[in-house]
């Protein structure tokens, strides 16, 4: 065999097996939707590539040589076994059952997702939604993942993404927190006010502050946290105030507008996944399902 098996091109096998099974090129070639001679050369390639002669004529039929027949059930099991691969592939990409893997910031695992859970268990309960609490993007390039919800885009090929609407992020506190500010209450108050932040973004969630027109510095934000749940656990136990999104505190009992002239900061939405997975069924309706709630997610209304 002048070629490795694994190298062996299976269009000409799937060639090679038609015309044994249907006695010659021509209605081979009718089965594979091909013309003869094209599936002509695609057996004499696979002649060549093995180094042997797989088929002799008598009269106006093909007829297998020795070493043909020696072959013909080694590579039909190489047919059975592409069959089984595309068998379990269409059941895999159109079985509505088994487990999807969504990845979220812990804030929105914890307030968001479990109204999207209790709908899709509704809807398909032999799906099983496992979540990864977490803010890495890495994530879902590791496979840790299905899904990914995300605000900011993935960069990678690999993946698709559909880009929900912003939503807004406002300043929150419990109101306790507020009264220890006196009043008036206003930018001057705030400008004396703890603020909780986040360990790797407080940087940027002070310039942000700013550019709004609040004179803050980095004594302003005492608490931080790597975790947004426990950041905003502070907020509501009246540790001090909090930049949140909206749905967020929508959700959370016990927290007001600390700010309620403060026009708020957009907040982008992605949903991702690969695109592979895209052909999957239950893959599909969880995506769709997470895109249609992140869609609705009621907006701060306006001061």
């Amino acid at each position: 065999m002048d070629k490795p098996l694994n190298d062996l091109d299976w269009n000409q096998v799937r060639a090679l097996l038609a015309t044994v099974e249907a006695g010659s090129l021509s209605a081979a070639a009718r089965r594979l939707g091909l013309t003869q001679p094209t599936l002509g050369r695609q057996v004499a390639a696979l002649e060549r590539d093995l180094g042997v002669t797989l088929f002799e004529r008598v009269g106006r039929s093909l007829v297998l040589t020795q070493a043909g027949q020696e072959l013909i059930e080694p590579l039909r099991a190489m047919g059975s076994a592409a069959d089984r691969i595309a068998l379990v592939a269409s059941r895999q990409s159109q079985d509505i059952d088994g487990l999807v893997r969504i990845t979220a910031s812990d804030v929105y695992a914890h307030f968001i997702l479990p109204e999207v859970v209790a709908r899709l268990r509704q809807m398909a309960p032999g799906i099983v939604i496992e979540v990864v609490a977490s803010n890495e993007v890495e994530d879902l390039i590791r496979r840790k993942a299905d899904i990914a919800i995300r605000h900011v885009p993935p960069r990678e090929a690999e993946l698709i993404a559909r880009r929900c609407p912003d939503t807004t992020a406002r300043l929150y506190a419990a109101p306790d927190y507020l009264d220890t500010l006196g009043t008036p209450f206003n930018s001057a108050a705030l400008s004396r006010a703890d603020f909780i932040g986040f360990s790797d973004s407080t940087a940027i969630m002070l310039a942000e502050l700013r550019r709004h027109g609040l004179t803050l510095s980095e004594r302003n934000f005492p608490l931080l946290s790597n975790s947004g749940l426990v950041a905003w656990g502070w907020v509501a136990q009246g540790l001090g105030i909090g930049v949140m999104m909206a749905p967020v505190a929508q959700a959370t009992p016990g927290i007001v507008d600390a700010w309620p002239g403060f026009d708020g900061i957009p907040i982008p939405t992605w949903l991702a996944t690969h695109r592979e997975l895209r052909t999957s069924r239950r893959i599909r309706l969880v995506f769709d399902v997470l895109a249609e709630h992140l869609t609705a997610l009621e907006r701060p209304k306006a001061p």
